[in-house]
């Protein structure tokens, strides 16, 4: 389905109708897409795959969601941004605008998500996670003017790929690319990239071990090689890159 509606128009997690929450003489847009976010928009969804939405919600024009993505008590979503499929959004969440949210995402409480931030299929953000995007903010210029509140050009880009894990009250530095599968600890200050299945803990945070796909631990920072899960049987090889260790797993067939 795709189109503009009112806040009254759309349905709540518990049915009843949003209150409204856009000015006067406006409406939010909500595009339903299908496969996943990003994609072509489809007319007519089924009833069931319509994202549900809390009542006290603030979603601005200029949004997409997702089927069946659950958006929960006080979240603020800022448009343009993108949100896809079968997501989770906790309650006082704040997305501003130019996020892309991919399927799959679960989003716990009181996150801060600022522009320019892309989280990638399966990503887990745990509450009271705050991104960053500037490096040297200022509420005014040196001739004592308000800089604007949109996020300047110099603003830098970060990136949570894919089954990515981050842990409470964790801090995301601006610029930074959180690799597949890496899990990032409880109050961890991350200040530049993490490499893949990296398991990182302290402030600034360091690589503490390595975790497997199904987040299971697999020994500290120097792990041997080849690494095997004991819960799920996957086994990893140790490779050498510009960035030093990382992880890789072995596939079937791989000798």
């Amino acid at each position: 389905m795709s189109g503009r509606r009112s806040a009254r128009s759309g349905r709540g997690a518990t049915g009843a109708p949003p209150a409204e929450h856009t000015p006067a003489g406006q409406d939010m847009t909500i595009v339903l897409t299908q496969p996943n976010a990003g994609g072509a928009a489809v007319l007519g969804p089924a009833a069931a795959d319509a994202p549900h939405i809390h009542p006290t919600a603030i979603i601005e024009p200029g949004v997409t969601i997702g089927p069946q993505t659950v958006i929960g008590d006080g979240v603020h979503v800022r448009g343009p941004s993108v949100i896809g499929r079968e997501c989770v959004i906790g309650e006082k969440t704040h997305i501003a605008d130019g996020v892309t949210i991919a399927d799959g995402v679960r989003i716990n409480t009181h996150v801060h998500m600022c522009s320019g931030v892309t989280i990638e299929s399966s990503v887990m953000i745990a509450a009271g996670v705050i991104f960053t995007n500037e490096r040297y903010p200022r509420a005014a210029d040196y001739r004592g003017e308000a800089t604007p509140s949109t996020p300047l050009p110099e603003a830098l880009k970060t990136v949570v790929r894919i089954g990515a894990t981050i842990g409470a009250g964790a801090l995301i530095g601006p610029g930074t690319d959180i690799g597949p599968w890496a899990m990032i600890g409880m109050g961890a200050v991350v200040t530049r990239d993490v490499v893949p299945h990296a398991l990182m803990i302290g402030a600034p945070a360091r690589v503490a071990g390595w975790v497997c796909v199904c987040g299971t631990p697999l020994g500290g920072a120097a792990v041997a090689a080849p690494a095997l899960c004991k819960r799920c049987g996957r086994r990893y090889r140790v490779v050498y890159g510009p960035r030093g260790r990382i992880l890789s797993p072995i596939e079937e067939g791989d000798p």
